[in-house]
């Protein structure tokens, strides 16, 4: 007990519950100020994140639902073959009109020369059709100027007839005499009425050919283009067994195969002209409500990283989400229906001359950033950017050469001139198909 109170006595033994209490008023006031601190800083985090939004990030519309698109040109034959050499592969680039599948020309190569050989027989038939017109109009003419000479006789005869009748009274003519007349007056009126008939007949036979001449020249004769439509179709058939590019670009999808035999319509390779590509933006719908036709659009690729910058603008908006032109559309007719916010396509135009010196590759995954602050545009939803449709001039120089076929083998059948190096060009340049072909 005496040992307690010496101890309690002691002047030192009161020091540490005295400074206990300074100890916990000093770390409450760290705290507290740390707190402070922390939320001053979050506060001016929030204020320049506002201000950076407000002042520059609310004008962008972002996406990386985004991917590059782009024509797939099929390579279908139009006419059926055996395929004897496949000249492209996949990943090989091709120019237009270069050729990429040959068939075997055989079958219309002879088809060919039928349809040629048929196209002279009617152009000279049909010439003979207007030279007849001429022949038959001088047999009218002669057979008019035998009716007419008929006629004279008749008149003649009836000249004697009536002559004697009055003197056959008399007896100053005799009966067989009068007889005489009378019969060569019928005989001449016989005569008459067939001559009459030869040039109705003659008149007919010249009227039905120039039915079938009159309006036309043998150019244009019904039997000629006929036979010239067979012309066209069997050189179009020739020049057919070689598929070109409709347009420059890649191969890709190649599934045709030496050997095979193929329909027309029969999917053989695929070209893909990347000059062509586009970027499809898969957009919020509630991101749609400031874009505009033109905005600019700043894109990056995967594929290059974010050191490589595309520029490109809005070139217009699907007709409808992904979820709508899906192979299986969502019900939403249910009742544990959950509202999912619906993406739409923009289509986005690429600058040409980046993309040339960048090449990119349909299907490849973008980000896509519109600058929506540009308002001067039509809207997205109500717009569609005018744009040049894609066409190819490769089919029609087969039409041309076809054409020009045509009126060189009726020129050189209807009798008009033809110069011998217009001949020589147009028989070099079959030929030279055929063993292109061959």
């Amino acid at each position: 007990m005496s040992d307690n109170n010496q101890t309690a006595n002691k002047p030192g033994a009161a020091a540490p519950a005295a400074t206990a209490p300074a100890a916990n008023g000093n770390g409450n006031g760290k705290r507290k100020r740390a707190l402070l601190g922390v939320t001053a800083v979050t506060v001016l985090l929030a204020l320049g994140y506002g201000t950076y939004w407000w002042i520059y990030q609310r004008h962008f519309e972002t996406t990386d639902n985004a991917y590059v698109n782009g024509p797939v040109v099929q390579i279908t034959p139009q006419v059926t073959g055996t395929v004897l050499a496949v000249l492209a592969d996949d990943t090989d680039t091709v120019k237009a009109g270069q050729a990429l599948v040959r068939l075997d020309p055989t079958d219309a190569r002879l088809a060919l020369e039928r349809s040629e050989s048929q196209l002279a027989q009617t152009v000279r038939e049909v010439r003979t059709l207007y030279a007849n017109n001429d022949a038959l109009a001088a047999n009218v003419r002669m057979r008019e100027a035998e009716v007419t000479r008929v006629q004279a006789d008749v008149a003649r005869a009836m000249d004697d007839v009536n002559r004697r009748k009055p003197l056959l009274a008399t007896g100053a003519v005799g009966g067989e005499e009068m007889k005489h007349a009378e019969t060569t007056l019928a005989s001449q009126e016989s005569q008459l009425a067939a001559a009459r008939s030869a040039l109705a007949a003659a008149q007919e036979q010249a009227a039905s050919n120039r039915a079938l001449t009159e309006g036309t020249s043998v150019e244009k004769h019904p039997n000629v283009e006929r036979s010239a439509a067979a012309v066209r179709e069997a050189y179009l058939s020739l020049q057919r067994a070689e598929l070109p590019a409709p347009v420059s670009g890649q191969v890709a999808k190649r599934t045709v195969q030496v050997g095979q035999r193929v329909a027309p319509g029969t999917p053989l390779m695929s070209v893909i002209p990347l000059e062509q590509v586009w970027v499809e933006a898969n957009f919020k719908e509630v991101q749609l409500r400031s874009m505009r036709i033109g905005q600019p659009v700043k894109l990056t690729a995967d594929l290059y990283g974010s050191k490589v910058e595309f520029d490109g603008h809005v070139a217009g908006l699907g007709a409808g989400t992904g979820a709508a032109f899906a192979l299986l559309p969502a019900q939403n007719a249910t009742g544990n229906w959950i509202k999912v916010v619906q993406r739409v396509p923009v289509r986005v135009e690429l600058d040409a001359k980046q993309l040339a010196e960048h090449p990119l590759r349909v299907g490849l995954s973008m980000e896509a950033t519109v600058d929506i602050s540009q308002q001067t545009g039509a809207p997205v939803l109500s717009a569609v950017a005018p744009r040049a449709s894609s066409h190819t001039d490769v089919f029609q120089a087969q039409s041309d050469e076809a054409d020009r076929l045509v009126r060189e083998i009726i020129a050189s059948n209807v009798g008009k001139p033809i110069t011998a190096r217009s001949r020589a060009s147009s028989a070099a340049k079959v030929a030279a198909a055929v063993t292109r072909l061959e």
